[in-house]
């Protein structure tokens, strides 16, 4: 299976449902993946990409720590297909052993141990959306700001 290596934007939430909704975006491609997630995972992810670390270990924090204490670690997570509208992930741990998750809890572990995490080519052309391009105008506008901007620029300000 050829995978793409995505990186976790983060947790954005779709209104009006309110649903959870992760975004992942493929490295070296302008797509996006998203996938709807529980509130539960969502909190969980946006604690880990934070940075802040909970007094005592969660569910996620707490599957490392078995992994560990077996000889083992976490080695990267691949979200491997879709069946309906549930995606499907692996856990892949340095001993080479493969483990059924959610994308959710795989992903969530995944900035815990901060693995990389990668998508199936065929889950990202199938079911990702094409990223915006980006204004080349309002890009070359933004520097030429920065590059005539001083903190001073900003004194006296509220």
């Amino acid at each position: 299976m050829a995978a793409v290596e995505v990186e976790v934007v983060g947790v954005r939430i779709e209104l009006p449902a309110n649903q959870p909704i992760l975004l992942l975006k493929a490295v070296n491609l302008p797509r996006f993946l998203p996938i709807w997630i529980g509130a539960a995972e969502a909190n969980a992810i946006g604690i880990v990409q934070r940075g802040l670390t909970p007094p005592r270990p969660l569910s996620h924090h707490l599957m490392l720590d078995i992994l560990e204490a077996h000889g083992d670690s976490l080695s990267r997570v691949v979200i491997t297909g879709r069946e309906n509208h549930t995606f499907l992930a692996e856990l892949r741990t340095e001993a080479g052993k493969t483990i059924s998750a959610r994308p959710s809890d795989a992903i969530a572990m995944a900035l815990i141990a901060d693995s990389p995490v990668y998508a199936a080519e065929e889950v990202v052309a199938e079911n990702g959306i094409d990223a915006p391009a980006p204004d080349e105008e309002e890009v070359a506008q933004f520097r030429e700001f920065l590059d005539h901007v001083s903190p001073e620029d900003f004194e006296g300000r509220s």
